[in-house]
């Protein structure tokens, strides 16, 4: 297998994440001016959250490119510090900051699913495996699944903008295969890369996964989904059942 990375990932990769953090940042802008924040307030939470989302993007790719999560041999991996910590953090804040849980309310839940269009660009982990790349084992349910999810974001928020009666149905199901999707992409990737936790395609590790620009995938647009999907799953609930706050 070439674990050589070709020449258009870096471009790809990277302005695919600049893309999807401009997207939060204009969204949740656009989310807090229709709730009637006043201005000083919205900007502060805008701001806070390009911050955020801009710092955690460079210490990923610092990271990444130091090779922090390449993992030589039958060493032990690192990368699920980078996957685990973020989505550890975001619950954490979600629960203590008063000021975080009044954004997550502010914003529609219809934006908080299509915005997960995004996902479709796990297209390049097929393209990679047809070049020779990354094995099966790991592209085929991690490819397939995220573009599927990604599609499928932007109906079903459509269909919870149209109030239907399936839509929180259909909302809570498509946030578990969200979900599960990723679980199922994790697993595979640390089943296929090279560590003592390896168990699949020894004859053509993952090793791509684990270095810059592909590890940013993991450790930023991973927990970053996975946090959208708790936030849907608690906006569900809410409405559910009538809660507030």
């Amino acid at each position: 297998m070439n674990d050589m990375a070709p020449n258009y990932l870096v471009p790809y990769v990277v302005s695919g994440t600049v893309a999807v953090i401009a997207s939060v940042v204009f969204g949740l802008h656009r989310a807090l001016k229709r709730a009637g924040w006043p201005g000083r307030e919205r900007r502060q939470a805008v701001w806070s959250g390009a911050v955020v989302l801009t710092a955690w993007f460079v210490a990923a790719v610092l990271l990444s490119r130091s090779g922090f999560y390449r993992v030589a041999g039958v060493g032990i991996p690192t990368i699920q510090y980078g996957i685990l910590i973020p989505i550890i953090l975001g619950v954490a804040l979600f629960w203590k900051w008063g000021a975080l849980r009044r954004v997550v309310e502010a914003m529609p839940q219809e934006w908080i699913v299509s915005v997960q269009f995004y996902r479709a660009l796990g297209l390049i982990f097929l393209v990679l495996y047809a070049g020779g790349h990354l094995p099966g084992a790991f592209a085929w349910p991690a490819g397939v699944g995220d573009v599927t999810v990604g599609l499928l974001a932007p109906a079903v928020g459509i269909v919870w903008a149209r109030r239907s009666r399936s839509a929180a149905g259909l909302v809570r199901g498509w946030n578990l295969l969200g979900i599960g999707d990723l679980v199922v992409a994790v697993t595979t990737g640390f089943l296929t890369s090279p560590s003592r936790f390896q168990m699949l395609a020894f004859d053509a590790p993952n090793e791509l996964i684990s270095a810059f620009p592909l590890a940013m995938i993991p450790v930023f647009l991973v927990p970053l989904s996975i946090l959208l999907h708790f936030a849907s799953l608690k906006k569900l609930r809410q409405t559910e059942t009538g809660e507030s706050g």
